[in-house]
């Protein structure tokens, strides 16, 4: 059985359900830290395309100062985020061939109220993996594991609870901090890496740009996404 898990992103990349779509299970780490200030950081947030080049596209957190996980964020709804998100999705995709295939249902769990970010998040990747065909099992980890036990102790325990026989793991140094291969290879588990190459494909407004949300790519490429991914 093959196991990846990440952290419960807003709008991912498609690195992501690469990622998703190699494993039999995937493991939602809605339990971690929410991480306060981190540059470069994908949680609450991601890119897309626009006519003057890629722009963020940002869910406030309320008490990320807290030190929260995931799981316990309180999305700030008292600012008009999520009709500016929809309204940004609309003006820069509606002349993309497969705009209308997808923006309505994107936009109604957009402007729904949800209790966390990692609902937010998860109804999205739900959508997603079913626009793209993939039928991976998610899991969260906080039914998995108590939230004391932390780090790579945390990965082997979610791997060993499943049933794992590989670890799909991400090859960033955030990923890499956590990997000892000599306890992965004395629990049994086989250990692999995801070597992304972000393929290259035709977008609006000139010259590619990589790593933006999902939704770059399916309002372009549409049912040929899952292949493109």
């Amino acid at each position: 059985m093959i196991v990846s898990m990440h952290q419960p992103n807003y709008l991912p990349w498609i690195g992501f359900f690469d990622k998703i779509k190699q494993s039999d299970v995937f493991v939602l780490l809605d339990d971690v830290q929410f991480p306060r200030g981190k540059k470069g950081f994908f949680g609450h947030r991601n890119k897309i395309k626009t006519n003057a080049g890629e722009k963020w596209l940002s869910v406030p957190i309320k008490n990320k100062s807290d030190l929260v996980p995931f799981n316990k964020t309180i999305i700030n709804y008292e600012t008009d985020w999520r009709q500016q998100h929809c309204n940004l999705i609309k003006e820069f995709y509606k002349k993309s061939k497969y705009f209308l295939d997808y923006y309505e249902k994107i936009s109604n769990i957009i402007m729904k109220k949800h209790n966390s970010l990692t609902d937010l998040s998860v109804e999205l990747i739900v959508y997603f993996m079913g626009e793209l065909k993939i039928n991976t099992e998610l899991k969260y980890a906080s039914d998995l594991v108590d939230n004391n036990i932390s780090g790579g102790e945390r990965i082997i325990k979610i791997l060993e609870e499943l049933g794992a026989t590989h670890y799909l793991t991400g090859s960033g140094p955030g990923s890499m901090r956590y990997i000892n291969e000599d306890e992965f290879n004395s629990k049994g588990i086989n250990l692999s890496w995801q070597l992304y190459e972000h393929p290259k494909y035709e977008q609006l407004y000139g010259d590619f740009i990589p790593y933006l949300s999902v939704i770059d790519l399916l309002f372009n490429y549409g049912t040929n996404s899952k292949e493109m991914i």
